[in-house]
């Protein structure tokens, strides 16, 4: 919800902006220590969808009653610090996101799932099954490298995936989160625009969706929850627990995975993503979407639908 301020001053946002009705339900389930908002529609096993950034539980919308339809328990989650979920002032390096999504499986009273995460949800994806890979059954990753390619392609390719993570390094500055929200969130459609394809971007569904994504960003302290996951990305490198997350995640994952990932992706480079497949020993698929950016749940539902659908079942 929206609100007015007098003096001129931006209008003021709440959490209720993200509950919008639908085919499904709203929750709140405690887990990790934190309270999350989840969105969910059917019965069967669980499907559990992560988004990504600038993004909120909405990146799922279509895909939430498609897949219920289908036969599975489609939960998409806000994400720690994002949406209607708790808002801590810790909690945004990869060992805790990972045991958030791990908690949220057994709160959700589930043995395992299938983990769909796009962006930096699709990071988090990979650390869940590599950390909690009895919990995972099976994960589809989106827009999302294997964690060690990134952070080696951002030092190892300069021209590359170094100049398209500047904005992610920008994030490192401190206040950054007012940036990011300025002139109601403007930065954030910036954002959706430069990384996505250029069809979704000229449709009329964009429009929608960047305002509902700037809305959702504008809630009190999420974009600086956000730009804290980034921050902790960057300032591991230097530091013993980073170096302790690299040699953990350097163990082959046992999870079967499905990697899409958009030919256009400007955020996260088609050939820094290849070779994710190294990380895996369990059965794994790489396929590259034609006129794709870096939002293929919702430049491409149909697609990808499909290709959630297909990997689930199998």
């Amino acid at each position: 919800m929206t609100q007015q301020r007098g003096g001129g001053r931006s209008p003021v946002v709440d959490e209720s902006c993200v509950l919008t009705d639908g085919p499904w339900q709203h929750r709140f389930v405690g887990a990790n220590g934190s309270r999350f908002h989840v969105v969910e529609a059917g019965t069967g096993p669980m499907v559990l969808f992560l988004h990504g950034f600038p993004e909120f539980w909405w990146a799922w919308h279509e895909m939430l009653p498609a897949v219920a339809d289908a036969g599975f328990r489609a939960v998409a989650v806000d994400l720690r610090g994002y949406g209607a979920s708790d808002k801590p002032p810790r909690g945004y390096d990869g060992y805790t996101l990972a045991a958030d999504v791990a908690g949220l499986i057994r709160a959700l009273g589930e043995r395992t799932a299938t983990v769909v995460g796009a962006g930096a949800g699709g990071l988090i994806g990979w650390t869940t099954a590599a950390f909690h890979p009895r919990l995972v059954r099976r994960l589809v990753v989106l827009g999302a490298p294997h964690p060690l390619r990134l952070r080696a392609a951002i030092f190892a390719d300069p021209r590359g995936q170094f100049t398209a993570s500047t904005p992610m390094l920008k994030f490192q500055l401190p206040r950054y989160e007012h940036v990011l929200t300025r002139d109601n969130a403007t930065l954030v459609d910036q954002f959706l625009r430069r990384w996505g394809g250029p069809n979704w971007v000229a449709s009329a569904a964009f429009d929608e969706y960047s305002a509902r994504c700037r809305e959702a960003m504008r809630i009190p302290q999420a974009a600086f929850c956000a730009m804290e996951g980034f921050r902790w990305a960057f300032r591991s490198v230097l530091r013993l627990h980073g170096y302790r997350f690299v040699r953990l995640m350097q163990q082959p994952l046992s999870t079967p995975t499905l990697q899409l990932h958009g030919a256009l992706d400007e955020a996260s480079l088609p050939r820094t993503a290849q070779g994710s497949g190294r990380y895996v020993t369990a059965p794994y698929e790489w396929r590259l979407l034609d006129g794709v950016g870096h939002f293929p749940h919702v430049e491409a539902p149909d697609l990808v639908l499909g290709e959630i659908l297909r990997w689930t079942k199998s």
